[in-house]
């Protein structure tokens, strides 16, 4: 059975040192679960945002649970709540990290992992330059996981920008999509809530987006923030403060997709073509 649920999303500015973030997100997921929270969201990078060098010092696996994902796995039996974490760094067999979303259910267990597919390698106008894929090995599966509200699918980032791989992710269930983020000042300021919004609209799904904010005190990196949550309408009902740790606490409501959905029956009428 699935039910109206309350989720938490949260907002921070990770840097190199992983201690301090994994203090920092203590705190957010204690904020988002005193406030009835069931599931609580982190962004993208929760535990690291610094060198390609750096990142191999706290690369972990699953079935070895480093002080990360343990960290994780505490937060989750502690309060009581399903912990949907994007950015996980997984040693990948090539000995690159995997970008990994997980969801870790209140026994601590591990439901569901998915591997970031699209990497970020670009040049900006603004002299940003990120070549995701010299320290990331890319996934090559889409992966759901069931909530209580339902079928969510999970995703990570710049994945946002390939809209296909969402309507996937409903065609399989999904009712609700998780898009932690590290996204760009620069882009985030033209591109965060137009991107966020049409993933609702077009899925008519829910849209949960954790977000790093701020300056990360590497190469000049820095993040949009506005951590948010979408409903299928595409009306943003949480967000949170432009640069300070935060969380947003929002409903999603099952059976509100099921009626926009039968209202405006977009999903049902699409065609093909050759």
């Amino acid at each position: 059975m699935t039910k109206k649920t309350t989720i938490g999303i949260a907002q921070l500015c990770a840097n190199a040192d992983v201690p301090s973030n994994l203090t920092v997100c203590r705190d957010l997921v204690a904020r988002a679960s005193d406030q009835g929270a069931e599931v609580v969201f982190l962004p993208e990078a929760f535990a690291y945002i610094g060198s390609d060098r750096g990142i191999k010092n706290h690369l972990e696996t699953l079935d070895n649970p480093g002080p990360i994902l343990t960290c994780c796995q505490d937060l989750a039996r502690t309060h009581e709540i399903h912990l949907v974490a994007g950015g996980y760094p997984e040693l990948a067999k090539d000995g690159r990290a995997h970008n990994t979303c997980l969801h870790i259910t209140p026994d601590g267990e591990t439901a569901a992992a998915y591997r970031k597919i699209h990497l970020f390698d670009v040049d900006l106008s603004d002299g940003t330059r990120m070549l995701e894929s010299r320290s990331t090995s890319p996934g090559n599966e889409l992966v759901t996981t069931e909530l209580p509200f339902g079928v969510l699918g999970l995703s990570v980032c710049y994945d946002v920008r390939f809209p296909t791989m969402y309507q996937d992710l409903v065609d399989r269930g999904a009712i609700a999509l998780a898009i932690p983020a590290a996204f760009m000042r620069s882009t985030g300021r033209r591109h965060w809530h137009v991107l966020m919004r049409a993933r609702a609209i077009e899925c008519q799904a829910y849209v949960i987006a954790a977000a790093q904010f701020g300056d990360h005190n590497h190469r000049g990196r820095k993040s949009f923030g506005h951590a948010l949550v979408a409903d299928p309408w595409g009306n943003i009902v949480a967000e949170c403060a432009e640069a300070q740790n935060d969380v947003g606490i929002a409903q999603i409501d099952p059976d509100e997709v099921d009626r926009i959905r039968a209202e405006l029956p977009s999903l049902q009428n699409r065609g093909s073509w050759k």
